[in-house]
């Protein structure tokens, strides 16, 4: 355009007019002489010539014209280490083009980074990171297993009954340590933390204990000082229900408690059925309890209903003490009207209670009809 525009210039000024604009312009006189040639062409193949940086043909040649054999040469180094399915139309390479590019040269097939970078893009490479996706064997009940757990969740719901999902978070220390994600700051004042993520002995850590209500969409958080075990485990469930299922249920007469196969809440924790008869008791409720099969704790409803969105509302914010852990899980919450409340645990848990046979055989425990080391019924006493 500016080619065109320096033509219609010297056009107009007449005889002299392509001197007179390549002196005020700095433009050469060839260029003029090539803008004057294409205002004569129709306007359609004018703006199409106005685009073009370089008239056909020109420019330097490709390096895969010059040096036919490159591709093949990328094509070998990358072959062994590609990821992903062969047929696939989308690739990625795990070796970085700096690499690639000094290989080649070596090769005597020399090259940039930058060069590579633009192969690998027309190839159809690009760069991804590693995706959870495999997991592993699994057990061949394991989609029966979910069939079942969704049906009792459906059958609470329609009788009005409590049902809710259990699980610990992610351990966090207490400190000012770095907290994964970013928060709108001044420019160039992100906040200060440790380097080191060494556990501050005055601080420890802080194991939140959560409690998802999927009846009503509300959820619950007990944070630990101490230890998680199963007596947390149960006691979370009954701070949950004191502070906030007895009033949602003021008619409940059982509850159905969905958790995973393994934790503090384990299917085979001889200590975990002993202290839900004791909140069974307490609570003069019948607990159903439902957990689900090995490998599968990310299908928990608490993990993408209430976890997802408390890491989300605490990034990049460090957890600077307990009450500012309670503080930023109990400010939790969503478009679809999620209520968090949570508060902190001082108690103190033994980690060395065993649990005798004697003890066991004086449980209420019932097995469900399917997988009853899975789903069982603990009554209360009395």
């Amino acid at each position: 355009m500016r080619r065109q525009w320096a033509a219609a210039e010297a056009r107009d000024q007449g005889w002299g007019g392509v001197s007179a604009v390549a002196r005020a312009t700095g433009l050469s006189r060839t260029t003029i002489t090539a803008g004057l040639a294409e205002l004569k062409l129709p306007a359609r193949r004018r703006s199409v010539e106005a685009s073009r940086v370089r008239r056909p043909g020109a420019g330097r040649p490709s390096l895969t014209l010059t040096d036919p054999k490159l591709l093949t040469a990328l094509e070998k180094l990358i072959e062994p280490v590609t990821r992903g399915d062969p047929e696939s139309p989308l690739r990625w390479t795990c070796k970085s083009t700096r690499r690639l590019a000094e290989e080649l040269t070596n090769q005597r097939h020399p090259v940039s980074s930058r060069t590579v970078a633009g192969l690998l893009h027309e190839a159809g490479y690009s760069l991804q990171a590693n995706r959870k996706t495999r997991e592993g064997s699994s057990h061949p009940d394991r989609n029966a297993q979910f069939q079942y757990i969704n049906r009792q969740v459906r059958s609470f719901q329609n009788q009005s009954e409590p049902a809710i999902s259990v699980d610990t978070k992610k351990k966090e220390l207490v400190g000012n340590f770095k907290n994964g994600g970013r928060e709108w700051r001044p420019k160039g004042k992100p906040a200060e933390v440790r380097v080191h993520d060494f556990q501050d002995p005055m601080l420890g850590k802080a194991i939140p204990y959560g409690v998802y209500d999927m009846v009503n969409n509300q959820g619950w958080v007990s944070v630990g000082i101490d230890h998680d075990t199963a007596q947390f485990a149960a006691n979370s469930i009954r701070r949950w229900w004191n502070r906030m299922g007895r009033h949602r249920f003021p008619r409940a007469s059982k509850l159905l408690i969905t958790a995973d196969g393994g934790g503090s809440n384990s299917s085979r924790s001889r200590l975990w059925k002993v202290s839900l008869q004791k909140l069974a008791d307490d609570l003069d409720l019948r607990l159903h309890m439902c957990h689900f099969p090995p490998g599968t704790s990310k299908w928990n409803k608490i993990e993408h209903r209430l976890f997802s969105f408390i890491t989300k509302n605490w990034r990049g914010k460090p957890l600077l003490s307990h009450q500012t852990i309670v503080s930023l899980i109990a400010r939790t919450n969503t478009r679809s009207g999620l209520v968090v409340k949570a508060a902190l645990d001082t108690n103190t848990y033994d980690t060395e209670i065993k649990v005798t046979d004697a003890e066991l055989s004086t449980l209420r425990l019932k097995p469900h009809s399917f997988h009853g080391d899975w789903n069982y019924t603990i009554r209360p006493q009395g």
